[in-house]
């Protein structure tokens, strides 16, 4: 899945403006300690408040608000210590992003956080290795964040586990699994996951490339003619409703089990005809968990005027990480607070989640949906969750 198929908000850190909150209320979460007042930790959390990922930007900011005030029992506070968080637009310019962390690391901020963007999540990461700071990267699915430094976590899924949990769809072992992408970096990057993840469960992994700006049926042809046992698709961008129609008409959702990533509500509707064929891969739709944190999350979004989506759950886990760093590193101490993330495993909306120490992969379930219709509408349903375990990335050494 890609990075769920948007990617890439006028900069509020380019004329100095910082946003500053603390959390809303609701819940309970983990032991947040009293006694005297500690002094305040500052995070610092940039995200697409504008531009093409702003929609990803605004769930990730609800949901983190309502994880913070979840991990904090409604008090914003970690042993006395107020969680100030500032927040900043990169606006899908890593430019702009690295010059708010510069900005904040230069003010004494020792975590920072956020971004959809994998381009500008990686850029993070290299100031978090070169400052020796805590980085929670959001919803940027990149693979390259896992193991890339020791400062480095994060609070959503991987492509690695999208693909994994495609070949949960058949038993992949000797079958042929043709993946039909767009032909650039993205696609090609679909391309080699498939062959890392399911290739090394036996599957033999063909691809059909599009280049940009072609009749797209002759390639729905050559997807027919290599004769898959599943296709996986991999498409971005405003010709994807096109795409679908070519796979339809062609006639491919008989020949074989079509796989492809669920975004975000706004998409539900562009599968046209297609809607009800297509077996969906999945990070999250509300109401996918069913368990108490989740239902707590989507109340306190709600509470908040807000609307549970996508990447709600990176923002609310993202919450639950800053909190654990703070409680058990203090705020200050980036050493003491990778320590205190590494093997660190919690309770999430997703349920049981784990920060592996090794590579600092966020091992999560994933799920099975599909579409269905709901008078003029389409929404997804539950086919099964796939467990954490069973579709954890490969480790990084």
């Amino acid at each position: 899945m890609k990075e769920t198929k948007k990617f890439l908000m006028a900069a509020v850190v380019a004329s100095g403006l910082a946003l500053s909150a603390c959390a809303p209320t609701a819940g309970a979460g983990a032991p947040t300690g009293t006694g005297n007042a500690a002094e305040p930790v500052n995070v610092g959390i940039i995200y697409s408040k504008t531009g093409a990922l702003a929609a990803y930007g605004e769930t990730y900011y609800q949901g983190l608000q309502a994880g913070i005030d979840y991990a904090t029992n409604g008090t914003g506070e970690v042993n006395g210590a107020k969680i100030n968080l500032t927040y900043a637009d990169d606006a899908g310019d890593p430019d702009k992003a690295v010059t708010a962390a510069k900005d904040m690391i230069g003010k004494g901020y020792k975590i920072i956080g956020g971004t959809a963007s994998s381009g500008i999540a990686l850029k993070l990461a290299e100031q978090a290795q070169q400052n020796k700071v805590l980085y929670i990267s959001g919803p940027a699915a990149t693979d390259a964040i896992q193991g890339v430094n020791k400062y480095t976590f994060r609070s959503g899924r991987q492509s690695l586990q999208d693909v994994a949990t495609a070949g949960t769809f058949i038993d992949t072992k000797g079958k042929k699994v043709v993946v039909f992408a767009q032909d650039n970096a993205f696609g090609q990057g679909n391309v080699a996951a498939v062959k890392a993840v399911l290739g090394a469960k036996g599957a033999t992994v063909e691809a059909v490339l599009v280049p940009e700006n072609q009749e797209l049926t002759p390639f729905a042809r050559q997807l027919l003619d290599a004769k898959p046992d599943m296709v996986f698709v991999a498409w971005a961008g405003a010709t994807s409703g096109t795409m679908w129609q070519a796979l339809n008409q062609q006639g491919v959702f008989d020949a074989a089990p079509v796989v492809t990533g669920l975004g975000d509500s706004a998409t539900f509707g562009a599968y046209g005809p297609a809607s009800s064929k297509i077996s969906f891969l999945n990070h999250y739709f509300p109401g996918a968990a069913g368990n108490d944190v989740e239902k707590k999350m989507i109340a306190a979004v709600g509470k908040a005027g807000g609307k549970p989506d996508l990447f709600t759950p990176d923002g609310f886990v993202a919450g639950q990480l800053i909190a654990q760093a703070v409680k058990q590193g203090g705020g200050t101490d980036p050493d003491a607070m990778v320590k205190a993330l590494e093997g660190y495993s919690f309770d999430g909306p997703k349920g049981k989640e784990t920060v592996r120490a090794s590579d600092h992969a966020l091992i999560q379930d994933m799920y099975q949906a599909k579409l269905v219709q709901k008078g003029d509408s389409w929404a997804p349903e539950l086919i099964k969750a796939v467990p954490g375990d069973t579709v954890a990335p490969p480790e990084k050494k």
